[in-house]
């Protein structure tokens, strides 16, 4: 029981530090891969609160899809130096 007690103060402080770390990167890929450590993260949170189907959609769409394609668009632009 104590384990999962220890699981929910740390995820959300460690969603809450992800979310710091979008905001400060200024190289968009750190951002898109911090992105998605924060949906990952997110998706945790999601079992721990038993809502099981909500967290595969979130791994899946959030966590996998979304930072694809943000990666895929900033691997396709230039960069500005």
């Amino acid at each position: 029981m104590i384990e999962v007690a220890v699981l929910h103060i740390i995820t959300p402080l460690a969603i809450v530090v992800c979310a710091i770390f979008v905001a400060l990167f200024r190289d968009l890929l750190y951002a898109a891969v911090s992105l998605g450590v924060l949906s990952l993260l997110l998706a945790v949170e999601f079992y721990l609160l038993k809502a099981p189907d909500v967290a595969i959609a979130e791994a899946g769409i959030g966590a996998a899809v979304t930072t694809a394609i943000f990666i895929i668009a900033i691997r396709a632009t230039k960069r500005m130096e």
